[in-house]
């Protein structure tokens, strides 16, 4: 009996972490949206209504075929607000168009 409120305790823990809302940048200042970021370390931002992007606050959190690269995000007072880092697939060198 235990063992099932044990488990029934963590999947209810685990599906309110799931199901907590996305941060909307448009709505926060630049200096929110940093502090959340800062705060969480790795946190999904929601850009708009339907776009999000997953930003860490380290650039070393990016790593094997993907790197990071600067995420400027929409903020209430900056359209261009620095909040950390995204990561980004690898270029492999390739620019022909065959």
């Amino acid at each position: 009996m235990r063992v099932a409120v044990s488990i029934l305790c963590l999947a209810l823990s685990a599906a309110t972490a799931i199901a907590q809302p996305r941060p909307y940048t448009p709505a926060l200042t630049c200096s929110a949206v940093k502090g959340i970021v800062a705060r969480q370390g790795a946190v999904v931002l929601a850009t708009s209504a339907h776009a999000y992007e997953l930003v860490f606050v380290d650039s070393g959190a990016c790593q094997g075929e993907v790197t990071a690269v600067p995420a400027f995000e929409p903020a209430l007072d900056d359209p261009n607000c620095f909040a950390g880092y995204r990561c980004q697939q690898r270029n492999n060198g390739n620019t022909s168009g065959k």
